[in-house]
């Protein structure tokens, strides 16, 4: 049975592994995403994510919470997709989903544009740390 969670354990926050993400992470454009990734070890639990999405942009707080949340959300909703890929090449992932959209979308767009992301991430993977041996 999937279970719907996200727990703290998940969030990513440490500023260490932050910092080494998105100085030698992996990254691509899935519209209104960037996401970055990096196989790493020793996290608290296989896949640890984190959500940004830029004040430049949204300067209301409501606007910008409303979309982390919505991000959120889809992610927990989804995230079993990828979860079971990760355990089952008993491997340990980073991921950021900074949010570059211009405009706030809605839940249902959201939702739909993160299956995709978590599909291509697992597509990303296999080909780029899969391919180098790793």
């Amino acid at each position: 049975m999937v279970r719907y969670t996200f727990k703290k354990e998940e969030r990513l926050c440490n500023k260490k592994l932050l910092t080494k993400l998105f100085q030698s992470g992996s990254s691509f454009i899935l519209y209104p995403y960037r996401i970055s990734f990096l196989p790493s070890q020793h996290l608290p639990h296989p896949i640890q994510i984190v959500v940004s999405v830029p004040k430049r942009r949204f300067k209301r707080a409501v606007d910008r919470n409303l979309l982390k949340r919505r991000t959120r959300e889809a992610y927990r909703l989804q995230k079993h997709i990828l979860h079971t890929f990760i355990t089952h090449h008993e491997e340990e992932l980073l991921l950021a989903f900074q949010y570059i959209g211009k405009e706030i979308l809605d839940y249902q767009t959201i939702h739909k544009r993160m299956g995709i992301a978590l599909a291509k991430i697992q597509h990303e993977y296999n080909t780029h740390h899969m391919a180098k041996g790793n």
